[in-house]
């Protein structure tokens, strides 16, 4: 991993995360912002994101919480409203929210939860994207990151609502990368965290010991090395394990 020599590489720019109320959002959310840049804090859990943002102001940084249910018709529009309304640019857009259906067999889906994850997953992304699309051409280098998972890119059994959508997820993120490479300095990255402590991955593998695999602020730091240090438009990786 490439090192980072300015303690607030970051100062100056604004930088919005989706599902920033817990796991990889809200350690992504501290990392940036402990790296200079103003987060503004996005999820459904109000609490849980004043408990980021005290984190975050104990540690000297800047933030604003926004709450906003990605599933909501009107949400990310009245979110993207009160951002444009305040900077004249976004630099950084973590997009970390992500819904979980049940595992299942294909044929026993429960088609409330597909839904969920088709609005979470695919449509909020695509509106986030359309949403902001201009706030981060207008950054000097504005950069995008989707967090994905590697069950997008190869099927599994059981896994098929969530993993569907995440090969969606993947595919527009991919497909936008392209149509602004060579028309803006805008870049587009989508980065597979691999096993990680967060409660999503404690719902899927409820047998697993927690401690056996990485935590959060790993997977962190690894997309504000992304954000500080730059990346080619298309970029996938996945994260490697600390060690």
């Amino acid at each position: 991993m490439a090192a980072i020599e300015n303690e607030r590489p970051l100062e100056g720019r604004t930088a919005l995360v989706t599902g920033s109320s817990k796991g990889i959002g809200a350690a992504t959310a501290k990392a940036l912002a402990a790296a200079g840049a103003h987060v503004i804090l996005t999820g459904r859990d109000v609490r849980a994101l004043e408990a980021v943002e005290d984190a975050i102001h104990e540690l000297g940084g800047a933030s604003t919480i926004a709450p906003v249910d990605l599933a909501e018709p009107d949400g990310i529009a009245r979110l993207a409203s009160a951002i444009a309304g305040r900077w004249d640019t976004l630099d950084v857009m973590v997009i970390a929210a992500a819904y979980l259906p049940t595992l299942t067999p294909v044929t026993q889906i429960d088609a409330k939860q597909f839904g969920q994850a088709i609005t979470t997953n695919i449509l909020a992304t695509q509106a986030l994207l359309a949403a902001f699309d201009p706030l981060l051409k207008r950054a000097d280098a504005g950069k995008v990151i989707g967090l994905t998972s590697s069950v997008g890119e190869t099927p599994r059994a059981y896994w098929s609502a969530y993993a569907s959508t995440k090969a969606a997820f993947d595919n527009l993120l991919e497909s936008y990368a392209q149509e602004v490479e060579k028309v803006s300095k805008l870049r587009v990255a989508i980065v597979d965290p691999g096993a990680t402590r967060t409660s999503m991955r404690a719902k899927a593998y409820p047998g697993e010991d927690p401690k056996t695999v990485k935590e959060p602020a790993v997977v962190a730091q690894r997309i504000l090395e992304l954000v500080v240090n730059g990346y080619e438009s298309g970029h996938r990786e996945r994260v490697a394990e600390p060690g």
